[in-house]
Protein backbone atom coordinates (compact mmCIF):
# COMPACT_ATOMS: atom_id res chain seq x y z
CA UNK A 1 0.00 0.00 0.00
CA UNK A 2 1.25 3.49 -0.76
CA UNK A 3 1.39 6.41 1.57
CA UNK A 4 1.58 9.73 -0.16
CA UNK A 5 2.81 12.24 2.34
CA UNK A 6 3.41 15.43 0.45
CA UNK A 7 4.40 18.23 2.72
CA UNK A 8 3.63 21.85 1.99
CA UNK A 9 5.86 24.37 3.70
CA UNK A 10 4.94 27.89 4.72
CA UNK A 11 5.68 29.32 1.29
CA UNK A 12 3.13 26.87 -0.13
CA UNK A 13 5.91 25.11 -1.96
CA UNK A 14 5.72 21.32 -1.89
CA UNK A 15 8.67 19.53 -0.37
CA UNK A 16 9.27 15.88 -1.10
CA UNK A 17 9.83 12.88 1.12
CA UNK A 18 13.38 11.98 2.07
CA UNK A 19 14.57 8.51 3.03
CA UNK A 20 17.23 8.82 5.74
CA UNK A 21 19.37 5.70 6.19
CA UNK A 22 21.02 5.46 9.60
CA UNK A 23 18.35 7.90 10.74
CA UNK A 24 18.46 6.76 14.37
CA UNK A 25 22.15 7.57 14.69
CA UNK A 26 23.87 10.67 16.02
CA UNK A 27 24.11 12.79 12.87
CA UNK A 28 21.06 11.12 11.31
CA UNK A 29 18.67 12.01 14.14
CA UNK A 30 19.82 15.65 14.25
CA UNK A 31 19.46 15.94 10.48
CA UNK A 32 15.91 14.55 10.69
CA UNK A 33 15.05 17.47 13.01
CA UNK A 34 16.33 19.97 10.42
CA UNK A 35 14.55 18.20 7.55
CA UNK A 36 11.21 18.21 9.37
CA UNK A 37 11.65 21.84 10.33
CA UNK A 38 12.44 22.65 6.67
CA UNK A 39 9.18 21.03 5.59
CA UNK A 40 10.35 17.70 4.21
CA UNK A 41 8.57 14.43 4.94
CA UNK A 42 10.91 11.85 6.49
CA UNK A 43 11.10 8.07 6.28
CA UNK A 44 13.99 6.69 8.35
CA UNK A 45 15.62 3.32 8.54
CA UNK A 46 18.28 1.91 10.85
CA UNK A 47 19.53 -1.51 11.94
CA UNK A 48 20.54 -0.28 15.45
CA UNK A 49 24.21 -1.18 15.09
CA UNK A 50 25.22 2.29 16.26
CA UNK A 51 22.01 3.44 17.92
CA UNK A 52 19.65 2.50 20.73
CA UNK A 53 16.30 0.83 20.21
CA UNK A 54 13.39 0.47 22.60
CA UNK A 55 11.73 -2.80 23.54
CA UNK A 56 9.25 -2.17 20.71
CA UNK A 57 12.01 -1.86 18.11
CA UNK A 58 11.47 1.84 17.80
CA UNK A 59 14.25 4.38 17.80
CA UNK A 60 14.38 6.23 21.11
CA UNK A 61 16.16 9.15 19.39
CA UNK A 62 13.53 9.46 16.65
CA UNK A 63 10.66 9.33 19.16
CA UNK A 64 12.30 12.34 20.79
CA UNK A 65 12.74 13.99 17.40
CA UNK A 66 8.96 13.72 16.99
CA UNK A 67 8.56 15.42 20.39
CA UNK A 68 10.98 18.21 19.45
CA UNK A 69 9.35 18.92 16.07
CA UNK A 70 5.75 17.82 16.66
CA UNK A 71 5.99 15.91 13.37
CA UNK A 72 5.85 12.25 12.42
CA UNK A 73 8.82 10.14 11.33
CA UNK A 74 8.01 6.87 9.54
CA UNK A 75 10.58 4.46 10.95
CA UNK A 76 11.66 0.98 9.83
CA UNK A 77 14.15 -1.36 11.43
CA UNK A 78 16.00 -2.45 8.32
CA UNK A 79 19.50 -3.47 7.27
CA UNK A 80 20.87 -2.25 3.93
CA UNK A 81 22.42 -5.68 3.38
CA UNK A 82 18.84 -7.01 3.13
CA UNK A 83 17.99 -5.66 -0.31
CA UNK A 84 14.41 -6.97 -0.32
CA UNK A 85 13.65 -5.19 2.95
CA UNK A 86 15.11 -1.97 1.56
CA UNK A 87 12.95 -2.29 -1.54
CA UNK A 88 9.84 -2.80 0.61
CA UNK A 89 10.46 0.49 2.41
CA UNK A 90 10.80 2.31 -0.92
CA UNK A 91 7.62 0.72 -2.20
CA UNK A 92 5.62 1.68 0.90
CA UNK A 93 6.34 5.40 0.47
CA UNK A 94 6.86 7.74 -2.42
CA UNK A 95 10.49 8.66 -1.84
CA UNK A 96 11.95 11.64 -3.72
CA UNK A 97 15.51 11.60 -2.44
CA UNK A 98 17.85 9.77 -0.08
CA UNK A 99 20.28 10.94 2.58
CA UNK A 100 22.65 8.04 3.22
CA UNK A 101 24.30 7.97 6.68
CA UNK A 102 24.14 4.25 7.47
CA UNK A 103 27.67 2.88 7.92
CA UNK A 104 29.97 1.30 10.46
CA UNK A 105 32.27 4.06 11.63
CA UNK A 106 34.70 3.03 14.41
CA UNK A 107 38.23 3.55 13.10
CA UNK A 108 39.86 1.07 15.51
CA UNK A 109 37.32 -1.66 14.85
CA UNK A 110 37.70 -1.15 11.09
CA UNK A 111 41.41 -2.03 11.40
CA UNK A 112 40.74 -5.27 13.32
CA UNK A 113 37.69 -6.33 11.29
CA UNK A 114 38.19 -4.90 7.80
CA UNK A 115 35.92 -7.34 5.93
CA UNK A 116 32.96 -6.44 8.12
CA UNK A 117 33.50 -2.78 7.19
CA UNK A 118 33.90 -3.45 3.48
CA UNK A 119 30.85 -5.71 3.42
CA UNK A 120 28.57 -3.43 5.39
CA UNK A 121 29.57 -0.05 3.97
CA UNK A 122 30.19 -0.98 0.33
CA UNK A 123 27.48 -3.57 -0.27
CA UNK A 124 24.96 -1.50 1.70
CA UNK A 125 25.61 1.39 -0.68
CA UNK A 126 25.43 -0.84 -3.78
CA UNK A 127 22.07 -2.27 -2.68
CA UNK A 128 20.74 1.21 -2.02
CA UNK A 129 21.84 2.53 -5.43
CA UNK A 130 20.39 -0.50 -7.24
CA UNK A 131 17.01 -0.13 -5.52
CA UNK A 132 16.96 3.62 -6.23
CA UNK A 133 17.86 3.04 -9.86
CA UNK A 134 15.16 0.40 -10.30
CA UNK A 135 12.56 2.88 -9.01
CA UNK A 136 13.86 5.91 -10.91
CA UNK A 137 15.09 7.84 -7.86
CA UNK A 138 18.39 9.59 -8.56
CA UNK A 139 18.84 12.27 -5.88
CA UNK A 140 21.17 11.45 -3.00
CA UNK A 141 23.22 13.17 -0.31
CA UNK A 142 26.03 10.86 0.80
CA UNK A 143 27.71 11.07 4.17
CA UNK A 144 31.42 11.01 3.35
CA UNK A 145 34.31 12.06 5.56
CA UNK A 146 37.44 14.17 5.69
CA UNK A 147 39.31 10.88 6.26
CA UNK A 148 39.33 10.45 2.45
CA UNK A 149 42.11 13.08 2.34
CA UNK A 150 44.56 11.07 4.45
CA UNK A 151 47.46 13.10 5.89
CA UNK A 152 47.07 16.43 4.08
CA UNK A 153 50.11 18.02 2.43
CA UNK A 154 48.66 21.49 2.83
CA UNK A 155 46.06 23.17 5.01
CA UNK A 156 43.30 24.15 5.02
CA UNK A 157 41.91 21.30 2.95
CA UNK A 158 39.91 22.19 -0.14
CA UNK A 159 37.85 19.75 -2.18
CA UNK A 160 40.73 19.77 -4.70
CA UNK A 161 43.10 18.07 -2.24
CA UNK A 162 44.03 14.60 -3.44
CA UNK A 163 42.05 11.73 -1.93
CA UNK A 164 42.80 8.03 -1.51
CA UNK A 165 45.96 7.92 0.58
CA UNK A 166 43.77 6.94 3.53
CA UNK A 167 45.19 5.79 6.87
CA UNK A 168 42.37 3.47 8.05
CA UNK A 169 39.82 1.00 6.69
CA UNK A 170 36.76 3.02 7.73
CA UNK A 171 38.10 5.97 5.70
CA UNK A 172 38.93 3.68 2.78
CA UNK A 173 35.31 2.53 2.59
CA UNK A 174 34.27 6.20 2.24
CA UNK A 175 36.95 6.75 -0.41
CA UNK A 176 35.95 3.63 -2.38
CA UNK A 177 32.29 4.66 -2.26
CA UNK A 178 33.18 8.11 -3.62
CA UNK A 179 35.06 6.42 -6.47
CA UNK A 180 32.12 4.08 -7.06
CA UNK A 181 29.77 7.08 -7.25
CA UNK A 182 32.06 8.74 -9.83
CA UNK A 183 31.80 5.63 -11.99
CA UNK A 184 28.03 5.30 -11.52
CA UNK A 185 27.50 8.94 -12.53
CA UNK A 186 29.80 8.56 -15.54
CA UNK A 187 27.81 5.52 -16.68
CA UNK A 188 24.40 7.06 -16.04
CA UNK A 189 24.10 10.86 -16.03
CA UNK A 190 20.64 10.68 -14.41
CA UNK A 191 22.28 10.49 -10.97
CA UNK A 192 22.32 13.72 -8.98
CA UNK A 193 24.52 13.23 -5.92
CA UNK A 194 26.29 15.38 -3.36
CA UNK A 195 28.95 13.81 -1.14
CA UNK A 196 29.52 15.78 2.04
CA UNK A 197 32.96 15.35 3.57
CA UNK A 198 32.49 16.18 7.21
CA UNK A 199 35.14 17.11 9.64
CA UNK A 200 34.60 16.31 13.35
CA UNK A 201 30.95 16.40 14.46
CA UNK A 202 30.31 17.38 18.09
CA UNK A 203 27.61 18.99 20.22
CA UNK A 204 23.92 18.12 20.48
CA UNK A 205 20.47 19.61 19.91
CA UNK A 206 19.93 22.53 22.27
CA UNK A 207 16.87 20.85 23.85
CA UNK A 208 19.21 18.28 25.43
CA UNK A 209 16.78 15.58 24.25
CA UNK A 210 18.95 14.08 21.53
CA UNK A 211 22.72 13.73 21.32
CA UNK A 212 25.57 11.32 20.80
CA UNK A 213 25.14 7.98 22.55
CA UNK A 214 27.89 5.65 21.34
CA UNK A 215 26.88 1.98 21.57
CA UNK A 216 30.41 0.65 20.99
CA UNK A 217 33.81 1.32 22.50
CA UNK A 218 34.47 4.85 21.37
CA UNK A 219 37.47 7.14 21.28
CA UNK A 220 35.68 10.27 20.07
CA UNK A 221 37.03 13.14 22.10
CA UNK A 222 33.87 15.02 23.10
CA UNK A 223 31.89 12.03 24.50
CA UNK A 224 35.07 10.95 26.26
CA UNK A 225 35.58 14.37 27.87
CA UNK A 226 31.93 14.32 28.94
CA UNK A 227 32.14 10.88 30.50
CA UNK A 228 35.16 11.97 32.51
CA UNK A 229 33.42 15.18 33.59
CA UNK A 230 30.34 13.27 34.74
CA UNK A 231 32.45 10.68 36.59
CA UNK A 232 31.79 7.64 34.39
CA UNK A 233 35.45 7.49 33.41
CA UNK A 234 38.32 8.41 35.69
CA UNK A 235 40.63 10.16 33.32
CA UNK A 236 40.88 11.32 29.72
CA UNK A 237 43.66 9.85 27.61
CA UNK A 238 45.34 12.25 25.21
CA UNK A 239 47.15 10.35 22.49
CA UNK A 240 50.33 12.24 21.68
CA UNK A 241 51.49 15.71 22.75
CA UNK A 242 54.50 15.89 20.48
CA UNK A 243 52.75 16.76 17.23
CA UNK A 244 53.92 19.71 15.18
CA UNK A 245 51.07 21.91 16.44
CA UNK A 246 51.03 24.99 18.72
CA UNK A 247 50.57 22.96 21.92
CA UNK A 248 51.72 19.54 20.69
CA UNK A 249 48.25 17.96 20.67
CA UNK A 250 46.35 17.00 17.51
CA UNK A 251 44.36 19.70 15.73
CA UNK A 252 40.91 19.00 14.25
CA UNK A 253 38.04 20.95 12.76
CA UNK A 254 35.12 20.43 15.16
CA UNK A 255 31.74 21.26 13.70
CA UNK A 256 28.44 21.46 15.59
CA UNK A 257 26.10 18.61 14.68
CA UNK A 258 23.23 21.06 14.05
CA UNK A 259 25.46 22.87 11.53
CA UNK A 260 26.06 19.53 9.83
CA UNK A 261 22.32 18.90 9.87
CA UNK A 262 21.61 22.21 8.14
CA UNK A 263 24.35 21.32 5.63
CA UNK A 264 22.35 18.27 4.54
CA UNK A 265 19.21 20.36 4.09
CA UNK A 266 21.24 22.89 2.06
CA UNK A 267 22.62 20.06 -0.10
CA UNK A 268 19.12 18.70 -0.69
CA UNK A 269 17.83 22.17 -1.68
CA UNK A 270 20.69 22.40 -4.14
CA UNK A 271 19.89 19.01 -5.70
CA UNK A 272 16.23 20.05 -5.98
CA UNK A 273 17.27 23.11 -7.98
CA UNK A 274 20.19 21.90 -10.04
CA UNK A 275 21.55 18.81 -11.76
CA UNK A 276 25.15 18.29 -10.64
CA UNK A 277 25.99 14.69 -11.49
CA UNK A 278 28.33 14.25 -8.52
CA UNK A 279 29.77 17.03 -6.41
CA UNK A 280 31.85 16.95 -3.21
CA UNK A 281 31.69 19.55 -0.43
CA UNK A 282 33.62 19.95 2.80
CA UNK A 283 31.54 20.66 5.89
CA UNK A 284 33.68 22.19 8.62
CA UNK A 285 34.22 25.51 10.35
CA UNK A 286 37.55 26.21 8.66
CA UNK A 287 39.24 26.56 12.06
CA UNK A 288 41.51 24.02 13.71
CA UNK A 289 41.08 23.41 17.45
CA UNK A 290 43.64 21.39 19.39
CA UNK A 291 42.70 18.60 21.80
CA UNK A 292 44.03 20.74 24.65
CA UNK A 293 41.99 23.78 23.58
CA UNK A 294 38.83 21.70 23.41
CA UNK A 295 39.41 20.34 26.92
CA UNK A 296 40.07 23.81 28.32
CA UNK A 297 36.99 25.27 26.60
CA UNK A 298 34.85 22.43 27.96
CA UNK A 299 36.17 23.06 31.49
CA UNK A 300 35.62 26.80 31.28
CA UNK A 301 32.15 26.75 29.71
CA UNK A 302 30.73 23.97 31.88
CA UNK A 303 32.69 24.71 35.08
CA UNK A 304 34.03 21.16 35.38
CA UNK A 305 37.49 19.61 35.75
CA UNK A 306 38.85 17.10 33.24
CA UNK A 307 41.81 15.11 34.59
CA UNK A 308 43.93 13.71 31.75
CA UNK A 309 46.99 11.59 31.02
CA UNK A 310 49.25 11.75 27.99
CA UNK A 311 50.02 8.57 26.08
CA UNK A 312 51.85 7.63 22.90
CA UNK A 313 50.36 8.67 19.57
CA UNK A 314 48.00 6.14 18.02
CA UNK A 315 48.88 4.48 14.73
CA UNK A 316 47.01 6.10 11.85
CA UNK A 317 46.38 9.40 13.63
CA UNK A 318 47.43 12.57 11.86
CA UNK A 319 48.59 15.84 13.37
CA UNK A 320 46.38 18.53 11.84
CA UNK A 321 43.24 18.57 9.82
CA UNK A 322 40.89 21.44 9.11
CA UNK A 323 38.63 22.44 6.27
CA UNK A 324 38.39 25.17 3.78
CA UNK A 325 34.58 25.25 3.59
CA UNK A 326 34.29 28.14 1.12
CA UNK A 327 32.80 26.00 -1.64
CA UNK A 328 29.84 24.94 0.51
CA UNK A 329 29.31 28.59 1.44
CA UNK A 330 29.38 29.92 -2.14
CA UNK A 331 27.45 27.06 -3.81
CA UNK A 332 25.17 25.68 -1.08
CA UNK A 333 24.76 28.89 0.87
CA UNK A 334 25.86 26.99 3.98
CA UNK A 335 28.11 28.13 6.78
CA UNK A 336 28.84 26.75 10.25
CA UNK A 337 27.39 29.21 12.76
CA UNK A 338 27.83 27.51 16.15
CA UNK A 339 30.88 28.32 18.26
CA UNK A 340 33.14 25.91 20.14
CA UNK A 341 31.62 27.24 23.38
CA UNK A 342 28.19 26.18 22.13
CA UNK A 343 29.46 22.76 21.06
CA UNK A 344 30.76 22.16 24.60
CA UNK A 345 27.71 23.63 26.31
CA UNK A 346 25.19 21.68 24.20
CA UNK A 347 27.03 18.40 24.56
CA UNK A 348 27.25 18.80 28.34
CA UNK A 349 23.54 19.65 28.58
CA UNK A 350 22.73 16.41 26.72
CA UNK A 351 25.16 14.44 28.90
CA UNK A 352 23.85 15.77 32.22
CA UNK A 353 20.19 15.38 31.21
CA UNK A 354 20.89 11.85 29.96
CA UNK A 355 23.73 10.44 32.06
CA UNK A 356 23.11 6.98 30.61
CA UNK A 357 22.31 8.18 27.10
CA UNK A 358 19.08 6.79 25.69
CA UNK A 359 19.31 3.59 27.73
CA UNK A 360 17.09 4.91 30.51
CA UNK A 361 14.20 5.06 28.03
CA UNK A 362 15.02 1.60 26.86
CA UNK A 363 14.89 0.13 30.34
CA UNK A 364 11.63 1.75 31.38
CA UNK A 365 10.00 1.14 28.05
CA UNK A 366 9.18 4.89 27.93
CA UNK A 367 8.74 6.48 24.56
Amino acid sequence: MFEFSTVIDMTGEQKGTVLVTGGAGYIGSHTVVSLLEAGYGVVALDNFTNSVNSAKNESVALKRVEEITGKKVHFYRCDLLDKDAVERVFKTHRIDSVIHFAALKAVGESMTNPLLYYKNNMIGMINLLEVMDSLGIYKMVFSSSCTVYGEPERLPITEENPTGNVTNVYGRTKYFIEEMLKDAVRADPKWNIIALRYFNPVGAHKSGRIGEDPTKQFTNLMPYISQVAIGKKDVLTIFGNDYDTPDGTGVRDYVHVMDLASGHVAALHHLDKEHLGLKMYNLGTGKGISVMELIQTFERVNKVKIPYVIQERRAGDISSMYANATLAETELGWKAVHSVDEMCEDFWRWQTMNPNGYKTDQANGHH
